[in-house]
């Protein structure tokens, strides 16, 4: 696949975790996925990805990324 294809896939992840907190770890795997086929064309991988996919890992996540409110229904 070419760069620029991965590029604009990893981009979309990027929206889709802002617009869906809940599914954030779902979302977070395929980053990870992209930056793997990234690493295995031997392209360099974009720093401010690794640390972000780093930092989804973590705990403190919830601040970047929080998760919505439940319904009081």
């Amino acid at each position: 696949m070419a760069f620029e294809a991965l590029k604009i896939q990893v981009y979309m992840i990027l929206d889709e975790i802002a617009q869906r907190p809940a599914d954030r770890h779902i979302l977070q795997e395929q980053l990870r996925e992209k930056l793997s086929e990234l690493s295995n064309l031997g392209l360099p991988l974009p720093a401010d990805l690794v640390r972000l996919e780093a930092e989804l890992e973590q705990d403190a996540a919830d601040v970047l990324y929080p998760k919505p409110a439940a319904d009081p229904a």
